[in-house]
C-alpha cells in the first residue's frame, strides 16, 4: 500500500458564514493542492470537508498520514467518538445529537477504505503545509464573502 501524507485545514468567517477548506496531498515527492468552500457553513464542516476531499482524491486504498489542527476531527477519529456516534444513531454519549452526521458518515466510509493515521498539529504554528492549507481555506471564504 502506498503511503500518502495529507495536510488539511478549514476556515469560516462567522459560524455559520462563508467558509473554505484546503488540502495538500504528498506522495513520492509530488504534491497536489485542493481547495473549495461553501457560502453558508461552519468551521467544523470545513475541517471535515478538507479531510473528505483529500481522501476522495486518492485513486486506490492507501496508508494516509493525516495532519490537521482540528481537535474535533482528530479526536473523533483517534478516540473512536465518531464510530460511537454512528453506532448510537448519531447520538453522542451525553444524549445530544452529533453534529454533521452526513460528513461523519462519509469520512467513516473513507477511513474503511484507507488506513488513516491521525496527527494533530498546532494551528498557525510552524507546520508550513498546514499553514498553506489555512491560506487556501481563507482565500476560499474570502471569495464567497465578496
Amino acid at each position: 500500500m502506498k503511503t500518502v501524507t495529507l495536510y488539511t485545514d478549514g476556515a469560516c468567517s462567522g459560524n455559520p458564514g462563508p467558509g473554505g477548506w484546503g488540502a495538500i496531498l504528498e506522495y513520492g515527492g509530488a504534491e497536489k493542492e485542493l481547495s473549495g468552500g461553501e457560502d453558508s457553513t461552519t468551521n467544523n464542516r470545513m475541517e471535515l470537508t478538507a479531510v473528505i476531499r483529500g481522501l476522495e482524491a486518492l485513486k486506490e486504498p492507501c496508508t494516509v498520514e493525516l495532519y490537521s489542527d482540528s481537535k474535533y476531527v482528530i479526536d473523533a477519529l483517534q478516540k473512536g467518538w465518531a464510530k460511537g456516534w454512528r453506532a448510537r444513531g448519531w447520538i453522542k454519549s451525553d444524549k445530544k445529537p452529533a453534529l454533521n452526521p452526513d460528513l461523519w458518515q462519509r469520512l467513516l466510509e473513507l477511513t474503511q477504505m484507507h488506513q488513516v493515521h491521525c496527527h494533530w498539529v498546532k494551528g498557525h504554528a510552524d507546520n508550513p503545509k498546514n499553514n498553506r492549507c489555512d491560506q487556501m481555506a481563507v482565500e476560499q471564504w474570502k471569495v464567497r464573502k465578496g
